[in-house]
């Protein structure tokens, strides 16, 4: 799995030359429902092709449809799937997402790509990530409270061998016999003297510290920075003091998984992270709220949609919260804020607190998605304003 983040979302909100297309569909990750994935894909396809019909020219189309139709051939491609799938494809961009959580069907083509989708799932406040490692391998999961998959490292190692590569000690001891008093001696009665740089442990314990430098930096400029997440260590307790003193990781918790990962299957490997950071997230959540408490009380936060959306079109929302599983459909002048309110049957009428979200997004503001017995207000959103 590729790891999603608000860098990929505010990529996806950038101006494309159209047609965008964007594609939704829940998947399967066992048998028997993963079978009706690659049909189903093949029905959002025909409509897609459809919809490129009426606007375009077939011979236009052809370059950019062949991605498209190569993926619903790809047998391999459809048996590695988990609950969720968003592809989105213009003359500029291709990028397939896989999604820890269910979507429903959309085809969709535009003059941009449709991402209210994927704005729910990255503002969840319930994501993290966990690091299993030892002295040897280091592998990096990311999950929520339902779900723990694999994530594809990028531009980092995965083994002590990729890390080290040339500068990786010998894992051996150099033993030479020399005359002389003291000290073990060989079977010829000669005292065998060691020399080098130390003792093969020492080597062992340089090579491991410095293998635990570059997955910690790796990590953090490739992973923790980019998506925000909490990080859990999941690995032997004699290997976490070790690691905890190397790194410079602000997203690393302090408590962690003590045990050798490896011994744990997927769902049990979940069960100890999200004992761990379950209370983190409630407290991540409770210091939202406080924060949106304390800004009302000085005139810098409101619940009130309307002054919302004109704060938010003025770029005045540094951290907005809306309601998780709440939809109020209805529309956004993006350049006034103005607001108005529709039938989401309409294909016309948007999601308002999707909007905010998007709205504040793309003026690097925060967003996060609560559950409503958490929400400090019954709007839907609370936005607590940079000025």
């Amino acid at each position: 799995m590729k790891q999603l983040t608000t860098d990929d979302l505010i990529e996806l909100l950038a101006d494309q030359e159209p047609p965008c297309i964007s594609m939704y569909q829940p998947t399967h990750r066992h048998y028997p429902g993963k079978q009706q994935d690659p049909i189903r894909y093949g029905n959002l396809l025909r409509e897609i092709e459809d919809s490129l019909r009426q606007k375009y020219l077939a011979r236009d189309m052809r370059p950019l449809l062949e991605g498209l139709q190569a993926l619903a051939r790809d047998g391999d491609f459809w048996s590695h799937q988990l609950d969720g799938l968003a592809i989105f494809c213009s003359t500029e961009m291709f990028r397939v997402i896989q999604l820890q959580r269910p979507v429903r069907e959309l085809p969709v083509v535009a003059d941009s790509f449709h991402v209210k989708p994927l704005l729910r799932i990255l503002q969840s406040a319930d994501r993290y990530q966990v690091l299993c490692f030892n002295r040897h391998e280091a592998r990096l999961y990311e999950g929520n409270r339902y779900v723990l998959d694999p994530v594809e490292l990028t531009n980092v190692p995965s083994t002590i061998t990729e890390a080290l590569g040339e500068e990786l000690t010998e894992p051996h001891l150099t033993v030479a016999s020399y005359g002389g008093a003291g000290g073990p001696r060989s079977s010829h009665g000669q005292v065998a003297m060691r020399h080098g740089h130390g003792t093969r442990r020492d080597e062992v314990e340089i090579d491991a510290d410095r293998f635990f430098r570059v997955i910690d930096r790796g990590i953090l400029e490739h992973h923790s920075r980019p998506s925000g997440l909490p990080l859990i260590l999941a690995g032997l307790a004699e290997n976490h003091s070790t690691f905890h003193q190397i790194s410079h990781n602000p997203y690393l918790m302090a408590d962690g998984i003590r045990m050798n990962p490896q011994a744990l299957s997927a769902d049990q490997l979940r069960a100890e992270a999200w004992q761990i950071a379950e209370p983190l997230s409630l407290q991540r959540l409770g210091r939202l709220v406080e924060e949106y408490e304390s800004a009302r009380s000085r005139k810098l936060g409101s619940d009130d949609l309307s002054q919302v959306a004109q704060a938010a079109a003025a770029g005045r929302v540094g951290t907005l919260l809306v309601e998780a599983d709440r939809q109020i459909p209805g529309n956004i002048d993006r350049a006034t804020g103005r607001m108005e309110t529709g039938d989401l049957a309409d294909p016309r009428v948007d999601d308002l607190l999707d909007d905010l979200a998007e709205m504040v997004l793309r003026a690097e503001g925060k967003v996060a998605a609560l559950p409503a017995d958490r929400m400090p207000s019954r709007t839907g959103a609370a936005a607590t304003y940079r000025f």
